[in-house]
């Protein structure tokens, strides 16, 4: 270790996480705890080659997950016995889809745009299109089973007495959705997704008893959005995309927004909210899987000021709620806006693809298919 306490060897060991991952993937610790305790019968059992297996649990070992009881025979101990309870380390599926996506870190510094079209042939989003499977441990992982349940209620600059309807844009399974409509009891939601995302969520939503207040929405969100809604809600969604889909999600936020704006009083106009994909401009930098999966970013609130200009929206407040989450309120901008048509109407890189939530649900919703994530 150096002076300064930086461990760079252990910071630079790449086997451990892929050992795990491997013996995750391959379920040894359901297969130890079941009997098969021989390297050669363990082998067998999983279907790997005896020498690689035997290999992969030896420096397991040494690293405290596992034990060798006697040369070639295996038991479980309490790290083992974790590993199996961790999800989303499959490499078989959507879990390995992250790990390989690292791989193209290099590629994405230096291009500033994702290359994991080059791993899996397909952009992100197309890719859980066409494979429905991953596309539903996408959902797992951006709602409950993988973030937790999102137990916090979001501070409004004029409070939630005029809002009657909210409408959770990319809310994926609906997990924050259902968190907001238990704290306002007289709220009535509306949540936006994929189809298939939202038709995963009519069983959360019957088991929290809040189906009979919710509507489903199947669709993308870059199509235009159920109008009315006194709040629009971006949770885990923008720090999935660019800044020209960014801004063609805020304008179809905006555009239903306006209709609620139309009805309301001068101090209660239509509102959207975002958390996710915003940050103070003194915040420190991150880097998220989101950025080399989609091409995501977490912009800068002045950089968001703008982009939400663009899309005719302007900032009410923007706020680090408890427990230190920034919240960003926008209303819809008078009709009269001074951007060029130029600005106003970025044409996007590419087609956005249909596929939703952060849940950065649409994560992972991500993107946080937005998102359930807490």
């Amino acid at each position: 270790m150096s002076e300064d306490g930086a461990n760079l060897e252990q910071m630079l060991d790449l086997a451990t996480p892929w050992c795990l991952m491997v013996a995750a993937t391959l379920r040894i610790p359901g297969h130890i705890t079941a009997g098969h305790h021989d390297i050669a019968d363990l082998a067998a059992a999983v279907g790997c080659d005896r020498d690689a297996l035997h290999a992969v649990l030896g420096h397991l070992v040494a690293k405290g997950v596992f034990t060798e009881d006697a040369p070639g025979r295996f038991s479980c101990n309490r790290p083992a016995e974790r590993l199996a309870q961790i999800g989303f380390l499959d490499l078989d599926g959507f879990g390995g889809r992250m790990a390989h996506t690292w791989g193209t870190l290099l590629e994405y510094v230096r291009t500033g745009r994702p290359a994991y079209q080059q791993i899996f042939g397909r952009p992100f989003w197309e890719d859980l299109a066409a494979n429905p499977k991953i596309a539903a441990e996408f959902d797992a992982l951006m709602g409950p089973a993988g973030h937790g349940v999102p137990d916090f209620d979001i501070e409004l600059a004029d409070g939630w007495d005029a809002i009657r309807t909210i409408a959770d844009v990319g809310g994926g399974t609906g997990a924050m959705l259902a968190s907001l409509l238990r704290r306002h009891p007289r709220v009535r939601g509306i949540l936006v997704d994929l189809p298939a995302t939202v038709a995963r969520a009519g069983e959360m939503l019957a088991d929290t008893g809040l189906a009979d207040r919710v509507t489903l929405h199947g669709q993308s969100f870059f199509d235009p959005l159920p109008a009315g809604a006194d709040l629009y809600l971006l949770k885990g969604v923008l720090n999935d995309w660019p800044d020209e889909e960014t801004v063609a999600i805020l304008r179809r936020c905006a555009e239903a927004a306006a209709s609620a704006a139309s009805t309301a009083s001068a101090a209660s106009p239509g509102r959207v909210v975002v958390l996710g994909g915003v940050a103070p401009d003194d915040a420190p930098r991150s880097l998220g899987i989101d950025m080399l999966v989609a091409g995501g970013k977490t912009s800068t609130i002045t950089q968001f000021t703008e982009l939400a200009r663009w899309a005719g929206l302007e900032i009410r407040a923007a706020t680090t709620q408890a427990p230190g989450r920034f919240v960003v309120e926008c209303h819809r901008a008078p009709d009269e806006d001074p951007t060029p048509a130029a600005a106003a109407d970025p044409q996007p890189r590419h087609t956005p693809q249909p596929r939703q939530t952060p849940q950065p649900r649409q994560t992972p919703q991500p993107r946080q298919s937005s998102k359930d994530r807490a």
